[in-house]
């Protein structure tokens, strides 16, 4: 009989594990998805033809793999989009592709849109580069008094750094210096978490942040300013993930590669099982037997399995595994904790603010794909222009497609609000701060996202036991964002997918080099659940 493989979510990492298993090995994967679509937290959700990406998808890796496999399935296009023809601006295809109609975007549906990338904070009333740079306009909207304070303050962590950095507070510190790091990322990162900088363990910095520094941003503004733009490759291996200039995007949105991928994964033999929620995990020894699925209506099945890889929150499989799970392993599952995610989406006839940047758009509409909500008093943590992202996301011309994003816990007070008193704080929030007026939003909706984000605090600094505990299960992969309780992107979601894959195929028990994806050298997890540096 052939082997088979159960794959619980059908994510970026559940959907690349089963791709990969039908392209490298005789393995049948059956993905099993608790909703109704697929992409997970990468979905595209369409809203009456209005599409809304959650949390905003740039499709970029330095991964040449990940960038090759997205291509499989949707091409780079070819042709100008429907805003580069109306603006009347010339298109100059990536090296290697040429005009045809099946990556015209406006002959074929399935394209990778090519776009400029171009994020802001918004501080005070006014626009600032993100990452901070050295332009004359951040100069002049911070001001003589704080550029010397923050200029003294970077120096000082420079010469005098904390030398082992016990918090998220530390990390910026040390790269920042302490006045920007208050201006610009202490409100900011406990509005996203919830807590204060110096409760957050620094491996989510170094995860997220990586090798950003204000040594780099300068650097990357002073080549912006004196190298001319040639080359429309989009391949920037040298340039930290924050800085990149462009990105490749599906014409609808993120969730239309991973439909795709999902099509073809059923077309080759592969089974997605939806509204499928594992509710029982059946184990012996150091195996995975099966896992019980609870569908609509409450009837159970048991589905059995060779090999079992695992994208759900790591609290639920610990919950699904039963009472033979040992009492330090379930404590540490049980304080692991996620940050929900609400989006309000806001359909407008225009925005109060204008742009001023001097690059040329649709309506004159702001070029931001997302802006960073620095204000302190509003909860609006960003915003996305979802025009900005794709033209084809928004159904009619003329119209402005907002995506305002919360971060909550499941269950307090702004989780708990009907979507009506959400919506109508989302609009009086853009109104306060200067960027929209009320009674121009047409249309809205609400959307939430349950363990959107894995957090680094709770009993994050002992996750190493629930990782030895789960790693001693031969046939047990962890894979994706709350798979490993790491804030990834997809194309490290899609990597840890590959991996444990290539394992199976190589023979490999070992799980380390899944763990190591997307892991910084100076903070490694022990096995005994602390951090080492």
């Amino acid at each position: 009989m052939r082997d088979r493989a159960v794959i619980i979510g059908a994510g970026p990492a559940g959907l690349t594990a089963g791709f990969e298993l039908l392209e490298k090995t005789g393995i049948k994967p059956i993905i099993l998805e608790s909703s109704s679509e697929v992409g997970g937290i990468s979905k595209t959700v369409n809203y009456k033809g209005n599409c809304i990406d959650i949390g905003g998808h740039r499709f970029f890796s330095k991964s040449d793999w990940v960038m090759q496999w997205w291509q499989k399935f949707m091409p780079v296009q070819g042709a100008p989009s429907i805003d580069y023809k109306v603006l009347g601006k010339e298109f100059t295809p990536p090296p290697g592709t040429s005009p045809a109609p099946q990556n015209d975007p406006e002959k074929s549906d399935k394209v990778m849109l090519i776009r400029s990338r171009l994020s802001r904070i918004y501080f005070l009333g006014k626009f600032f580069d993100y990452p901070i740079s050295l332009s004359r306009s951040t100069l002049r909207n911070l001001g003589l008094v704080r550029l010397i304070k923050i200029g003294f303050s970077y120096v000082y962590a420079r010469l005098f750094p904390i030398k082992r950095e016990k918090s998220l507070e530390d990390f910026f510190i040390n790269r920042f210096g302490r006045e920007l790091y208050k201006t610009f990322f202490k409100d900011y990162t406990e509005k996203v978490w919830g807590i204060p900088c110096d409760r957050i363990n620094p491996e989510w910095g170094a995860q997220r942040i990586k090798g950003l520094s204000v040594t780099k941003a300068i650097l990357h503004s002073l080549k912006k300013v004196t190298v001319k733009k040639t080359d429309q490759s989009l391949s920037q291996k040298e340039t930290e993930t924050s800085l990149i200039d462009k990105f490749m995007y599906p014409k609808y949105g993120p969730g239309q590669l991973w439909s795709e991928v999902a099509r073809i994964i059923q077309a080759k033999g592969g089974d997605i099982a939806f509204k499928s929620n594992v509710a029982g995990i059946k184990w012996s020894g150091n195996s995975i037997i099966s896992a019980v699925i609870e569908k609509e209506g409450g009837e159970t099945e048991e589905i059995s399995g060779d090999w079992f890889f695992s994208s759900m929150p790591i609290k639920d499989l610990i919950r699904a595994m039963g009472d033979g799970v040992p009492a330090r392993v379930r404590e540490v599952s049980e304080g692991l904790v996620y940050r929900d995610f609400i989006t309000v989406g806001l359909l407008l006839d225009r925005l109060k603010i204008k742009n001023e940047t001097g690059i040329k758009t649709v309506d004159g509409l702001i070029p931001d794909n997302w802006i960073y909500i620095q204000e302190r008093e509003v909860r609006l943590s960003r915003l996305q222009i979802f025009n900005n992202w794709s033209p084809y996301l928004v159904r009619e011309r003329g119209k402005v497609w907002l995506g305002l994003e919360y971060l909550c816990a499941e269950g307090d007070d702004l989780w708990a609000r009907p979507d009506g008193e959400i919506i109508a704080l989302g609009m009086e929030e853009l109104e306060s701060i200067g960027i929209i007026r009320k009674e121009y939003v047409s249309d809205s909706t609400v959307i939430r996202i349950k363990k959107a984000y894995p957090a680094y605090f709770g009993t994050y600094e002992d996750l190493g036991v629930v990782r030895q505990f789960l790693d001693g299960f031969e046939n047990l992969f962890l894979v994706g964002r709350n798979g490993i309780h790491r804030y990834n992107n997809q194309d490290h979601s899609m990597l840890t997918a590959k991996t444990a894959v290539e394992n199976i195929v190589n023979g490999i028990k070992d799980k380390d080099n899944i763990w190591a994806v997307n892991s910084e050298d100076d903070y490694h997890e022990s096995k005994d659940g602390g951090l080492s540096k």
